[in-house]
């Protein structure tokens, strides 16, 4: 009799491609996972790994497993979800998410989430896009949203949103709120996200070309700490206009126009195409849902919005 865990581990080292990522992604330790490995061998009297390196590398007998183990799992899936519904098949699903979206609709997100599978078990890492990349490849995490799409074809990329960019400033700044001159603006640091990103680009590419090249500029990967500067009156701010709306309400902050059009921040939500995770598919077209029904309630920008489906293939 075989041990489906065992064959659950076998898929997930082949999957990924080492002992260690599929530790990782099983919070196993390696030893643990070999040992699995060596129990489903014995079950079946076949080496499924070469042994130098040990790293992954499928048998010829290995790779003939895999597809029928893939197979099996799924199935198993189907089976438990056919018999018991949402309310009785626990799974336990990783998510990354960048600030923006933390402080945007992913409340809405895990609140559906909850109240659809109330058995799930749900793990939110608010990270870098570079990091989120990084994870989602190592099997780290099960859905990734990040700036930007996965250029990657072992992975399933969809346009989820895309917030409108726009220069603001707190109102204790003597800045004019339509038509503020360069000159005004540069005399105090421009603070947006950290250097490389689209929007720290598109400034500085700006401000270079009207002659302005010594302007300051403040990085920060932190939107708290960009929102926290600008009401201090430390500079003006390049942010989404979504993630400071209390700000903007309460006039505390407006936003300046500048005779700029920022690009907007576009997010993707990406999911690995061999996942065996069946609800991750399904939080792939929840959180689109979410992102646009989010959006389409708010006025700010609403004509530059993007919401809905686009898949990458």
């Amino acid at each position: 009799m075989i041990d489906l865990r065992n064959l659950e581990t076998f898929v997930w080292v082949a999957r990924l491609g080492g002992f260690r990522r599929a530790a990782a992604k099983l919070n196993m330790t390696q030893p643990a996972i070999s040992a699995r490995i060596s129990l489903l061998e014995q079950d079946l009297r076949l080496q499924l790994f070469e042994t130098r390196p040990r790293r992954g590398v499928l048998t010829p007998s290995g790779q003939e497993l895999l597809r029928y183990a893939e197979r099996i799992l799924t199935l198993k899936d189907d089976m438990l979800r056919a018999v018991g519904g949402n309310t009785s098949y626990k799974v336990a699903l990783k998510i990354g998410v960048p600030e923006s979206i933390v402080h945007t609709w992913l409340a809405i997100l895990v609140d559906t989430l909850s109240r659809n599978y109330p058995t799930l078990t749900l793990d939110v890492e608010v990270d870098s896009t570079t990091n989120l990349r990084e994870s989602l490849s190592a099997g780290r995490l099960d859905i990734a949203i990040t700036n930007g799409p996965f250029n990657d074809p072992k992975i399933r990329s969809e346009l989820l949103c895309a917030f409108p960019m726009a220069w603001m400033a707190s109102t204790s700044l003597p800045i004019a709120r339509n038509g503020a001159d360069l000159a005004s603006l540069t005399a105090y640091p421009v603070i947006t996200f950290r250097r490389g990103s689209a929007p720290y680009a598109t400034v500085r590419e700006f401000l270079d070309r009207n002659g302005f090249a010594t302007a300051r500029m403040f990085a920060s990967s932190a939107i708290a700490g960009i929102v926290r500067m600008g009401l201090d009156g430390i500079g003006t701010c390049v942010l989404p206009e979504g993630v400071i709306t209390s700000e903007l309400q309460d006039g505390r902050m407006t936003v300046l126009d500048v005779g700029i059009e920022l690009p907007p921040l576009d997010f993707y939500v990406n999911v690995s195409r061999d996942t065996d995770v069946w609800l991750a598919r399904q939080v792939v077209e929840m959180s689109i849902q979410v992102a646009r029904d989010y959006l389409d309630e708010r006025t700010w920008g609403s004509k530059k919005l993007i919401g809905g489906i686009q898949n990458q293939d």
